[in-house]
């Protein structure tokens, strides 16, 4: 496991000029050496030069590095947004695959994280990640292991996941909509034979509104069977998230 440093390294100015590159690579591989793994870059520096100057001082050390990255302002839409992003990726060879393969890492990572958090010496063989005779010790305090959240309303993906690993399934929209993924996830918790009540429904909940309808929406929630509620910071701050834990909160707690 790598961890975030204090001090990382930013690349403004690199990538705009061919006779440079050679000591650019190395700086960023000597910043790297000396544990500051944290690289910041954008595709408006040397109009992706920068980028490629990253790409290649993490070519076979990418484990080791946190990259940063950032999109002109005019490619903030939809239709131009992955384009961006798309073009950024390449420029820093970092492999982003498609996202069938990346619901199967997940599926890896969640079986690995369960399997460990017995304590016991596991083997795994997944799509993509597995393990030959690991053990994690000390196991997780909260048993069998940590509360699993999956958050996401897919059906193709997120729901049959959920379905399988989560103990907490997360996700956003109308009761109504809400209600019916709640019912499609019952579903397909019984078919891989699981007690769909096992899993507990969470939502998220604005306190930006009115103290009525802030109420109106918890009860809405409940009654779609959602019993945990995302509370997000409100843009007026924390007098209103003090509002809300003295005057609303109180009434529904337990």
């Amino acid at each position: 496991m790598i961890e975030m440093p204090r001090l990382g390294m930013g690349t403004w100015h690199m990538g705009e000029r061919a006779a440079n590159r050679a000591l650019e690579v190395a700086a960023l591989r000597l910043g790297l050496d000396l544990g500051m793994n944290l690289i910041d870059t954008a595709e408006m520096y040397g109009e992706g030069g920068a980028e490629s100057v990253v790409g290649e001082a993490i070519r076979g050390r990418r484990d080791e590095a946190f990259v940063v990255s950032k999109f002109y302002p005019h490619h903030a839409e939809r239709a131009k947004l992955r384009a961006a992003c798309d073009a950024s990726l390449r420029q820093l060879g970092i492999e982003f695959p498609p996202i069938g393969d990346r619901f199967d890492r997940l599926e890896d990572t969640l079986e690995i994280v369960i399997r460990l958090s017995t304590g016991e010496v596991v083997s795994y063989n997944g799509h993509h990640f597995g393990l030959n005779e690991a053990r994690t010790w000390p196991v997780p305090m909260q048993r069998p292991h940590p509360p699993i959240w999956i958050g996401g309303s897919g059906l193709r993906h997120t729901l049959p996941l959920a379905a399988r690993y989560a103990d907490v399934w997360h996700s956003s929209g109308s009761p109504k909509e809400l209600t019916e993924l709640s019912a499609r996830l019952d579903q397909l918790a019984d078919d891989v034979g699981r007690d769909p009540a096992s899993i507990l429904r969470a939502s998220s909940l604005s306190l930006s509104e009115p103290d009525a309808v802030v109420r109106a929406n918890i009860e809405a929630m409940a009654e779609a069977g959602f019993g945990y509620l995302v509370c997000g910071w409100p843009s007026e701050g924390r007098a209103s998230v003090e509002a809300f834990a003295g005057d609303v909160m109180a009434d529904y707690a337990g």
